[in-house]
């Protein structure tokens, strides 16, 4: 028999959160902003809240106000995310109700997660990667409890969100590594509209015994007592044996999805009906009358309910708004990196090849920082990469630090936000561009909202390597440029390095960051075996070289005989664009200067202008197809700020506009920019 002063602490809870459900119907027009309550889940969720201590971490979904307030945080600071007021002390009026992110010594620390169905399984997941990764290192990293208990992982999701790919990517790395993680799966039959009948052949339970490794159990999630049992059984299970578990949890839904997808508008009287008879509410108000707790008791407990929350509420309506001038802060952290140190170009040093140029640098941070690990597909031992890029370093620096994932995109880019909430600082992996999609939804949806929706209290720091680029008859899925549907990405940083010294130096300036940096690397450029592309090799930078990103370079001059005549041209391009702007500029001596870029975002614009204005005549040129690029909306910035200093319309060259680069060498060819059709195109430029 549970203890009565915990029932009597969740009864509490409950007769508030009943409360503030029955507060925000009755003041619809103040309760704007959409939003869910937990009514039907609060006996579960408070039985989950009430195991964790402060060494722990959890990731609630958009249903968990119960387990939110069960930790320890106010239905005050609760209503100021419902009413996105200035105080929120989650997200500052930016994320929806039951939104949390925490960082402190007191309580359980919450990750940034999004609203998408399912997402946040991989971000926890790596969370609990992180803390399995400091105890093998035996890391002061590792936050204990007071009396030296293992800190535990719970990731908390609705039973619907189980027919997401992602989840099954989440599970299984779980059980591959037998991590430390709970997924405590509420399962009230219901995904907004579509019932579990119409969407899924089994419940979480049933669908869990596939995954070899993962232990499981079920509960009355409507059953308090029931459920602090089994959640207390199951957190010092993953306290003392460090392995997966998953709690299917049956509960009723009681409210609506959310306050604008309302249950009249699709469910039975009969469904909800039935529901209601499994309200945990009354359940545990009985089970109080039954261990001999006196009406009074309860009543009286009732009564303060009602009176506490109608005083949060009208304090919370009271609140500030956010100050607007504050709207467009905290999507990066500042960077430490502002200059460029080091030696670029120590004496007696050998050139070195633009693919060992990065090898070398991760090489260096690692034996730097114990934080570091590299991961991705083909990149352990075995291989090193399939462009050798990673070779050597499972040797160096062990399997525990370079490793091997299966062929698991999301949960590449997705996991390293959890690892970043422990500490461990990640280099990642992604095998081509072509590839890069899978994992769009974790750098969209979670990675490069984290520092803006946390406030600046969960930045990501993470390095993605993607070798991007056509050469060689590649073909249509290993030759893609993906550089614009990236930058179309709000909170991300991309760096596009067209040689070994600004590879070496980029890349540990990505490191270095503190935000999400995607390292786009030319494989046309790894070996040097591009006709015309010797310069990619450079002499190898000092130990200590780094190059901020968003800092491009000249590297061609116009004569100043030319500029001055007006027969000059400036090329803006990167990657192998410049390559094919420096073989063309041969064939036009002195009239053609070339700018790499060296980072798309942030973007040297100081620079561009400042060049363009000198010359008058621009060409941006890129190995992007050119419809719609990023190349395209460079061009159209330079024409609005360059505008009166302009003798001729801004040009952009790109490849041609098919949907993927051919296989044959001679379509290939055909359908990207070459240095005889740049010269063509600058000839008539220079004469406009």
């Amino acid at each position: 028999m549970t203890d009565a002063s915990i029932l009597l602490r969740a009864y509490r809870h409950m007769c508030q959160i009943k409360t503030m459900a029955e507060t925000y119907e009755a003041n619809r027009s103040v309760c704007k902003y959409v939003h869910s309550t937990s009514r039907g889940h609060e006996a579960i969720q408070l039985a989950t809240a009430f195991q964790l201590q402060p060494q722990d971490f959890v990731s609630p979904y958009y249903r968990d106000e119960s387990l939110i307030q069960g930790i320890g945080f106010t239905p005050y600071e609760q209503m100021l995310q419902l009413l996105a007021k200035k105080d929120d002390i989650f997200t500052g009026g930016r994320a929806y109700y039951s939104h949390p992110n925490y960082r402190g010594t007191d309580k359980p620390t919450i990750i940034h997660q999004s609203s998408a169905t399912g997402m946040q399984a991989i971000p926890t997941t790596g969370i609990a990667q992180g803390i399995q990764y400091l105890e093998q290192t035996g890391s002061p990293l590792l936050r204990k409890g007071t009396n030296g208990e293992a800190p535990l992982v719970i990731c908390s999701l609705g039973d619907a969100s189980l027919t997401e790919g992602e989840v099954s990517e989440a599970f299984q790395f779980a059980v591959l590594k037998q991590l430390p993680i709970i997924y405590l799966v509420q399962d009230n039959n219901w995904g907004i509209s579509v019932s579990a009948a119409e969407s899924r052949a089994m419940n979480a339970f049933e669908w869990a015994a596939g995954f070899k490794g993962l232990n499981r159990i079920q509960v009355n999630g409507s059953d308090f007592e029931a459920s602090y049992n089994v959640m207390r059984e199951v957190c010092d299970f993953v306290r003392q044996h460090r392995k997966p578990c998953l709690v299917h949890a049956q509960v009723p839904l009681l409210g609506h999805h959310t306050s604008g997808v309302r249950k009249e508008f699709y469910r039975s009287d009969d469904d909800l009906s039935y529901h209601m008879t499994h309200d945990p509410h009354p359940k545990l108000r009985q089970r109080l009358k039954e261990l001999g707790v006196p009406e009074e008791q309860i009543l009286q407990i009732e009564t303060d309910a009602v009176t506490n929350i109608a005083t949060d509420f009208k304090k919370a309506v009271a609140a500030a708004e956010p100050d607007p001038a504050d709207a467009d802060t905290h999507v990066f952290i500042p960077t430490s990196v502002l200059e460029e140190k080091g030696e670029r170009s120590p004496a007696g040093a050998e050139k070195i090849l633009m693919v060992d140029a990065a090898l070398f640098a991760i090489r260096e941070i690692m034996d730097q920082h114990p934080e570091a690990v590299l991961y991705g597909q083909d990149v352990g031992k075995r291989l090193g990469g399939v462009f050798r890029e990673a070779a050597t370093l499972a040797d160096r620096f062990g399997n525990h630090r370079v490793f091997n994932t299966a062929i698991q995109e999301a949960y590449i880019v997705g996991s390293t936000a959890g690892m970043n909430a422990v500490g461990v600082r990640p280099i990642v992996e992604v095998q081509f561009g072509d590839y890069i999609y899978p994992g769009f939804n974790q750098l969209v949806t979670e990675l490069s909202k984290s520092c803006y929706l946390s406030c600046g209290k969960f930045p990501v720091s993470m390095v993605l390597r993607v070798p991007v680029g056509a050469y060689g008859g590649g073909g249509p899925y290993h030759s893609g440029s993906v550089e614009s549907t990236l930058l179309s990405i709000k909170g991300i940083k991309v760096a596009y390095p067209s040689n070994a010294a600004d590879m070496k130096g980029l890349m540990k300036a990505a490191f270095y960051d503190g935000n999400p940096v995607v390292m786009l690397e030319h494989k046309g450029l790894y070996w040097g075996k591009v006709p015309g592309t010797d310069e990619a090799k450079t002499p190898e930078p000092s130990a200590d070289y780094i190059l901020p990103l968003g800092k491009g370079r000249i590297v061609l001059q116009a004569n100043p005989a030319d500029i001055k005549r007006g027969n000059s041209c400036v090329i803006i391009t990167y990657g192998m664009g410049v390559y094919w702007a420096k073989a063309a500029a041969k064939q036009l001596p002195g009239c053609i200067e070339v700018i790499d870029l060296r980072t798309l975002y942030p973007l040297d614009e100081a620079l561009i202008f400042d060049r363009v204005k000198v010359h008058g005549k621009c060409m941006v040129l890129t190995e992007e197809q050119q419809m719609n690029s990023f190349a395209e909306a460079l061009a159209g910035r330079i024409s609005m700020t360059c505008f009166s200093n302009l003798d001729a319309p801004v040009d952009v060259m790109g490849s041609k506009n098919v949907p993927a680069i051919p296989m044959n060498n001679g379509l290939e060819r055909a359908v990207l920019p070459d240095p005889e059709q740049l010269v063509a195109r600058l000839k008539k430029l220079l004469e406009s």
